[in-house]
C-alpha cells in the first residue's frame, strides 16, 4: 500500500463521507471513490459498508483505520527526526499534558540541568492524548504519558511515579465528607456527569457530560456544579477551596512513565530518561 492511498483512507474512514472526505483532501470525489475501491480489490476485503443514508466502516476497516494511522505517523516522524538530526540546534522536545505530573516535571527539568553536556529541552504542554500523538509522529523526542489512559505499545518506557485516583466534587457536595467512594456510585451522579474528552481525531463520544479540553476548564465546571471528575491524586495541587477530593479506591492506579521510539540514539533523550529514572 503506498502511503497516499493510506492518507485517502483515513480521510474517508474519519469523515465517514466521501463529500467531505474529498474537501479535506482537497480532491474531487470521483477519483477518492475510486482509489478506496481499487484499494478493497488489491486487499480483497470490504473496507466500507454503503449505503444510501450512510457509510460504515467493517471490522476489516476499523483494524486498517488503526494501523494506517500508526503508519502515517511514522513517516512523518521519519521525515521530522530526519530533519532535527541535520539541523545545528542540538536540543530535545519533551511533551507532556498541561498540569500533569508537574512537580515531577520541575524536577525532572531543574536535575537535567545540572548534568554535563545537558542541552535544552523543549517543552510542550498539550491536551490529554496529544503527547502521544506528538511521540508517534516524531513532533517531540520524549514523552511523559500516563497509563491506563495512554497508550504505550511501540515505545520504549520506563516508569517513573504510580498514584490512586480521586474523585473531585463540588465543594459541600453530599458525598464529600466520605472517607471514600467507589467508582460505579461516581458513574450514578447524573447530576454531575463525567467529563467527556477528545479523540483523536478531535471528535467528542457520546454522552451526558460536558466536552472539556483542559484541567482548568474542567475544575472550572466542577466548582460550577456541572461536573464531577475521576483524576490522579497529583491534581490536587491545582484545586480550590470550592472543590472536594474523595478517594476512589477501586479506579485503576495511574502510572507515569517516560517514553520514547525504540530506535532512538539521542544521547539527550538518553540523559533525560537517565535522569528521570533517577528521580
Amino acid at each position: 500500500m503506498e502511503t497516499r492511498e493510506l492518507r485517502y483512507f483515513v480521510a474517508v474512514a474519519e469523515e465517514l463521507h466521501f463529500g467531505r472526505a474529498a474537501q479535506r483532501l482537497a480532491m474531487a470525489q470521483p477519483p477518492l471513490s475510486r482509489a478506496i475501491q481499487q484499494l478493497e480489490r488489491r486487499l480483497g476485503v470490504v473496507l466500507l459498508h454503503r449505503s444510501s443514508r450512510a457509510i460504515t466502516l467493517t471490522e476489516a476497516g476499523a483494524v486498517l483505520l488503526r494501523e494506517a494511522r500508526l503508519a502515517l505517523d511514522a513517516v512523518e516522524a521519519a521525515e521530522r527526526r530526519t530533519r532535527r538530526a541535520a539541523a545545528d540546534r542540538p536540543g530535545v522536545v519533551l511533551a507532556t499534558k498541561a498540569g500533569a505530573s508537574s512537580e515531577l516535571l520541575s524536577k525532572l527539568l531543574h536535575a537535567y540541568a545540572a548534568e554535563p553536556g545537558a542541552v535544552a529541552v523543549e517543552v510542550m504542554l498539550c491536551g490529554p492524548g496529544q503527547p502521544e500523538s506528538l511521540l508517534r509522529n516524531g513532533r517531540a523526542d520524549v514523552a511523559l504519558l500516563h497509563r491506563p489512559y495512554d497508550t504505550t505499545a511501540g515505545f520504549d518506557t520506563e516508569d517513573l511515579h504510580t498514584e490512586q485516583q480521586v474523585v473531585v466534587l463540588p465543594a459541600g457536595h453530599p458525598l464529600a465528607n466520605r472517607a471514600h467512594v467507589p467508582l460505579a456510585e461516581v458513574n450514578t451522579l447524573t447530576n454531575l456527569p463525567l467529563p467527556r474528552w477528545p479523540g483523536r481525531d478531535g471528535s467528542y463520544p457520546d454522552g451526558p457530560g460536558p466536552q472539556v479540553r483542559d484541567h482548568t476548564q474542567l475544575f472550572q465546571l466542577i466548582a460550577l456544579g456541572l461536573a464531577c471528575a475521576v483524576v490522579p491524586e497529583s491534581l490536587r495541587t491545582q484545586l480550590r477551596d470550592d472543590h472536594a477530593v474523595v478517594p476512589v479506591p477501586d479506579a485503576p492506579a495511574v502510572t507515569t512513565v517516560i517514553a520514547w521510539p525504540p530506535h532512538s540514539r539521542s544521547k539527550a533523550v538518553a540523559d533525560l530518561v537517565h535522569t528521570a529514572t533517577r528521580l
